[in-house]
């Protein structure tokens, strides 16, 4: 009988919403969505978790998170086209905001992207001074996307498997060792297929903006106030393209480039041809210190003390768990973030000076990640492959990539290898959602990217700034790092800071200096050799 009622009260809510919608036009709106099984049981389960709501406690050991973060549960569908039937339920966590109440806006939500990502760690920055005022007006809410973590976890492969080392891959793929990895790549997707069964359709984005809303139904918020990170800008837009009229604010930071045709196989060529760049950039800022470093003093010779690091790796892994794709892997998150410049060009300086200690602990996998490692990755494989159509014939990857890895030779043939199971997967795939909203239908959106920012490249940026009216962009020009939100460049703070606080934004565009590169580190200096928390 409850579920009956509830329908009654939600129909009720579908005839209003449609009863008030805008007619007309050829992109998806809330009326069209509304139309479908998927749209209509969004708004049964957002009724039914605005009703529960979210009782918060304190967390469970196995979080790993500080005693004034407070956690708890929501229910969303396994399949939005049957609201009422299988649930499963997302990991959140919160820290209430720290100022007085009158000061308080609401809830902030954050997802930092992926896809595969938790955002669980988000309540804890509000113990940062960049946040601080931030923290003051807003709940810090951060969640586990379905599949992440204890949220309905996906898994495709055992975790020691994954993260094996050393490992190694030619950096130009014979014929012989690209059916080793087609091979491999047909195993992964048959593993995924395996594993989750019936249920591995469900993971895509579509799902994860309807829980998103249904997220904020929970916080027992009217509108959506949202921060988004790299894949978590495509998360924000999907949900600002179905559910305008429940959008606050939103900053969507470092974007992905939402076009369909993009979606996601386009995208990925883009991003390895921009990593390129970004390779170029740390290999001159290390010539550049030539000094310290001794790797060279023109970026091509930097590239030669990588390269013989390579090969000698290639023969003999350093302390047995590095080879030349743990090598690879470690470089490429130079081209993520400049703070880890020093560091890897003093590993790379120590390698080949005989101490292979450096190069070690910032390269080798810890079987202690081995789980949230390949759990995070099994979420990527899934989302993405599902998200959209992908080239189901090898010849198709074989031509595209063999062009690019001749501009692009970094990071193309890893970056095909991780996303090949897509070209075999079993579930049904979606179509990609024409992200757009016109303008005055959602309040102005702010959209924060740096210039040479290589995972997600600037282009993508201007592209959604084109695609939601109203929408501002700042610039951080000149710079590359990805993910600039509550970073290093006081000039993004505030512009950030301003809009979540007071609303406002520049008129449509502005542009930040860059902040600036780091500091070489000396050879002595040991607390390099730390290993830092993996990126996502």
């Amino acid at each position: 009988m409850r579920a009956v009622a509830l329908y009654g009260a939600v129909g009720s809510l579908v005839l209003s919403a449609l009863a008030v919608a805008p007619a007309g036009g050829a992109t998806a709106t809330p009326v069209d969505d509304l139309l479908t099984p998927e749209g209509r049981g969004t708004v049964v389960a957002a009724a039914r978790a605005e009703i529960a709501g979210i009782p918060f406690a304190g967390c469970p050991e196995v979080e790993d998170l500080p005693s004034y973060v407070e956690c708890g549960t929501v229910a969303v569908p396994l399949d939005y086209a049957d609201p009422l039937g299988r649930q499963i339920r997302l990991t959140v966590g919160r820290v209430k905001a720290t100022g007085k109440p009158a000061e308080r806006q609401g809830a902030l939500v954050y997802n930092p992207g992926g896809p595969g990502g938790s955002g669980m760690y988000f309540p804890m920055m509000s113990k940062l001074p960049e946040w601080k005022r931030i923290a003051a007006a807003y709940d810090m809410v951060g969640y586990s996307p379905r599949g992440v973590g204890r949220s309905a976890p996906l898994s495709c492969q055992n975790p020691a498997d994954f993260t094996k080392a050393p490992t190694q891959a030619p950096a130009e793929p014979s014929a012989a060792y690209k059916l080793e990895r087609i091979a491999r790549a047909k195993t992964y997707a048959q593993g995924c297929a395996r594993n989750a069964g019936p249920d591995l359709r469900h993971f895509h984005s579509l799902n994860n903006a309807r829980d998103l809303e249904v997220l904020r139904a929970a916080l027992g918020e009217e509108r959506l106030t949202f921060l988004g990170t790299s894949y978590g800008t495509y998360l924000g837009a999907l949900h600002a393209t179905l559910f305008p009229r429940h959008v606050r604010r939103m900053v969507l930071d470092s974007v992905v480039d939402p076009s369909p045709d993009k979606i996601w196989y386009r995208s990925n060529l883009e991003q390895s041809l921009a990593f390129e760049s970004r390779w170029a950039d740390f290999r001159a800022w290390v010539a550049r210190h030539h000094k310290t470093y001794g790797l060279g003093t023109t970026p091509a010779q930097v590239l030669l003390s990588y390269e013989k690091a390579r090969a000698r790796l290639s023969h003999e892994p350093a302390g047995g768990k590095v080879g030349t794709v743990q090598l690879q892997r470690a470089y490429l998150q130079a081209g993520y973030y400049d703070d880890d410049w020093a560091r890897r060009a003093y590993a790379l300086s120590q390698y080949l000076k005989g101490n292979p200690g450096p190069l070690i602990a910032q390269a080798a996998p810890d079987p202690a990640d081995a789980a949230e490692t390949e759990n995070g990755d099994a979420v990527y494989t899934a989302v993405e492959c599902n998200d959209a159509p992908w080239p189901t014939d090898w010849n198709v990857w074989d031509r595209d990539n063999t062009a690019l890895a001749r501009r692009a030779p970094f990071e193309t043939w890893a970056n095909v290898w991780m996303n090949l199971p897509c070209a075999y997967w079993q579930a049904p795939r979606q179509r990609p959602l024409d992200v757009r909203t016109g303008p005055g239908e959602i309040p102005p959106v702010l959209i924060l990217a740096a210039e040479r920012d290589a995972a997600t490249p600037y282009a993508g940026a201007q592209e959604l700034h084109r695609r939601l009216g109203g929408s501002v962009l700042v610039t951080e020009q000149g710079a590359g790092t990805h993910g600039i939100a509550g970073g290093a460049n006081a000039c993004v703070n505030g512009h950030m800071e301003a809009y979540l606080l007071t609303g406002r934004t520049p008129v449509r565009r502005a542009s930040c200096a860059p902040h600036p590169q780091p500091d070489p580190v000396s050879l002595d200096q040991r607390a390099v050799e730390r290993k830092l928390p993996p990126a996502v």
